[in-house]
């Protein structure tokens, strides 16, 4: 699969097409039986979430290219908000209908425990069974964030862990992860899963990016001026995937006890 590229956006329903014919998006996504498009639904405003208009060409170009039975599905896992109301205010329960496919409240599906040695902080986390053998395509809208440095296709991720096992006993937010450091959240969910592919809503800074999502954000990272290295979901990500786990586990025990 293509590490990743970058196109200067010229309008979604004219870039996104070529630049998924580009990089031959179509046979990849002939390899997969189930597909599901994560975008990022912040909240009911659309300057914050992922916009419809950007999600539907990508979603036209795979119902055009995918084989006869692969199921399409759009996932999210709200914070604070009813998922389906996000799906109805910012466009997506039209979307679905007029396409054929299904949307899925990431915070009530069926989970499974997934333990492993990567993990940093969690000891284990339920993460969604669906999710677990299809291929993720993430679709943030790329933008500053002070809690994680920014918005883009890793820290996206964070919408998978399901409300139903994480949000407190009289809240309707996943406050139960407020006791890891967010950038331990982002790391040890990318640990249970990555997704495959992601697809970058850069348009505010003249870009579309696509392809492998750790190199993605860090290309997404440059666009805003900033050092990935200094983006600390990141870098401890990169550092997992290159296989200096032991690197990690005694950076943080430098900084949990300095």
């Amino acid at each position: 699969m293509v590490k990743g590229v970058s196109v200067k956006f010229g309008g979604y329903e004219e870039t996104i097409p070529k630049l998924l014919k580009l990089i031959k998006f179509d046979s990849e996504i002939r390899k997969h039986d189930k597909i599901i498009l994560k975008p990022n639904l912040i909240s009911l405003e659309k300057e914050n979430s992922t916009k419809v208009e950007f999600v539907e060409p990508i979603l036209k170009f795979i119902m055009e290219n995918k084989n006869p039975g692969t199921e399409i599905f759009i996932a999210e896992g709200s914070n604070g908000f009813s998922t389906f109301d996000l799906f109805d205010s910012l466009g997506y329960t039209n979307l679905s209908e007029k396409y054929g496919i299904g949307l899925i409240d990431i915070n009530d599906a069926e989970i499974e425990e997934i333990r492993n040695n990567r993990l940093l902080e969690f000891e284990s986390i339920n993460y969604p069974k669906i999710l677990l053998d299809s291929f993720i395509i993430s679709l943030p809208y790329l933008k500053n964030d002070e809690k994680t440095g920014f918005l883009a296709s890793l820290d996206n991720m964070l919408g998978v862990f399901p409300a139903k096992h994480y949000k407190g006993l009289f809240s309707k937010y996943k406050n139960k992860l407020n006791k890891y450091p967010i950038k331990y959240q982002i790391h040890d969910i990318i640990q249970c899963k990555i997704p495959e592919f992601a697809i970058i809503d850069a348009s505010n800074q003249g870009f579309i990016l696509a392809g492998q999502p750790l190199e993605m954000d860090k290309q997404a990272a440059k666009i805003l001026g900033l050092d990935w290295q200094e983006v600390d979901h990141l870098r401890i990500i990169d550092q997992t995937l290159s296989g200096e786990k032991e690197d990690i586990n005694a950076s943080k025990i430098i900084e949990e006890t300095a």
